[in-house]
């Protein structure tokens, strides 16, 4: 009879001992999940780099897209595949499995043995041990640990998705700047040609010294504005192969901008689509919902901290005694503590994340509200630049040209018209540059938090 039941108490320890072969890790490590969700959000594909062989690959792939002057989906595409720091990122991706597969493994037996003599008289105790109350908790543990999991994966998906919208504005206004550059050094040309010109006319006595000065003043205005424009390049453009991951900037850019659509997009239910998409919202509700968990698997285990049960044995008396076979259970009382205070730390932490959920929400709501607020208002902008301001500058300056050819205006009239038609060619460069700045930012604002810093100080300077 003892024996019998002593194989009953074993057997629990047998199928518990068999348990851990069910929680295994994954093939891919959640990284098809991510691949997956930017795939769909931005048709490009990532690739977590595991090996030398892998690197070199994505080398000839990266130098593929580079041998041609790259579009922005091509910036995009090397950014996602060279971001070094994105590599790193996913690393989460597995720090977070690992959690999910421990929640849903076993605790290790625990092996206990007294072993006391006097004179012969020996007291042995051995004793082998499970924490048994963890088979309750299991179940809820796996599954907090595997919102997180799903928490991680979209905050990498984020990550990911952010990295492209930077690249697409970082392309954007490194393509402006390239621009407005090379105009700048055009500008810069002609004044210099007006200016040795007019230092010539001085010296054949037909302008005055006033005259040659502000020819002279003109020229060094177009040469601190080229210089400008190219310090914004320079900016602009390390920036972009800064995203991009290379440790060079041999690479070409298109020589102008993309044009203007001819009509803006007018989506309908833009407030429903983001909260619906946007991955932060979904992160704080799956957040949310491992908290609730957590409370809940808190209350649970509030008065028992540990119940482990397992065969014992024990010899007392002689060695050559047998043993007394019996089965010993061990419970961890917390005095000091109660659960209390965990409890209430946990509903303290729930209710933060309700709160910040809410706030998330209503940040969307507004967020995607102002983005497509810059959206159409920048695409309005950029349109009266390229239909009225532009085309009146330049019929004025034609006009002026005639009547400076014919003596009816002064030299003072044509120069004071140049700078203004500089200066509506450089604006609606800007201008065009925002705009594809605001649609990135209100593509963002869709599926995540957008960084509205860069075309609001471009639309602030207009």
């Amino acid at each position: 009879m003892i024996c019998m039941a002593y194989a009953r108490l074993l057997l629990p320890l047998v199928l518990v001992s068999l348990l851990p072969g069910c929680a295994t890790f994954s093939r891919d490590g959640g990284f098809d999940q991510v691949a997956s969700t930017v795939k769909a959000k931005t048709g490009k594909e990532i690739r977590w780099v595991k090996s030398e062989d892998e690197r070199h690959a994505l080398d000839a792939r990266i130098a593929q897209l580079l041998q041609q002057p790259i579009s922005v989906d091509d910036a995009v595409q090397i950014a996602l595949l060279n971001n070094r720091g994105l590599q790193a990122s996913y690393a989460e991706l597995g720090i977070s499995e690992a959690d999910l597969v421990q929640a849903g493994r076993l605790p290790n037996p625990r092996f206990s043995m007294l072993r006391a003599s006097r004179d012969g008289e020996y007291k042995i105790e051995q004793a082998l041990t499970f924490n048994i109350f963890s088979l309750v908790t299991m179940p809820k543990a796996t599954a907090i640990e595997r919102r997180r999991f799903e928490q991680t994966q979209r905050q990498v998906s984020l990550e990911v998705l952010r990295l492209a919208t930077a690249t697409r504005k970082a392309y954007f206004s490194a393509l402006a700047a390239a621009q407005s550059e090379r105009y700048m050094q055009q500008v810069m040309r002609a004044a210099e040609t007006s200016a040795t010109l007019a230092q010539r006319m001085k010296k054949a006595g037909n302008w005055s010294t006033l005259d040659e000065a502000r020819e002279q003043g003109f020229y060094a205005d177009a040469t601190l504005g080229a210089s400008r424009a190219r310090q914004a390049s320079l900016q602009a453009t390390e920036q972009l192969t800064r995203l991009m991951g290379l440790d060079h900037t041999h690479y070409t850019l298109p020589e102008r901008m993309p044009d203007l659509p001819a009509h803006a997009e007018d989506p309908a239910n833009l407030e429903q689509t983001a909260l619906q998409q946007r991955m932060d919202v979904q992160m704080m509700k799956l957040q949310t919902e491992a908290l609730a968990g957590q409370l809940g698997l808190t209350k649970t285990t509030r008065f028992i901290n540990v119940l482990e049960l397992g065969p014992a044995r024990v010899l007392e008396g002689r060695r050559s005694d047998p043993y007394k076979n019996g089965v010993e259970i061990s419970l961890e009382i917390p005095l000091f503590d109660w659960g209390s205070t965990r409890v209430a730390r946990a509903e303290s932490t729930y209710m933060q994340a309700v709160n910040q959920l809410a706030q998330v929400a209503v940040e969307a709501r507004s967020e995607v509200r102002e983005g497509y607020g810059r959206y159409r208002a920048s695409y309005d902008i950029a349109r009266q630049y390229r239909d009225s301001v532009v085309p009146i500058r330049q019929k004025i300056a034609e006009e002026n040209q005639l009547r400076y050819n014919g003596m009816l205006v002064s030299v003072f009239d044509l120069l004071a018209d140049a700078r203004a038609q500089i200066a509506s060619v450089n604006s609606y460069i800007e201008a065009l540059r925002d705009f594809w700045l605001s649609q990135s930012d209100m593509e963002m604002a869709l599926i995540g938090k957008p960084d509205f810093s860069t075309p609001a100080s471009a639309l602030t300077a207009q």
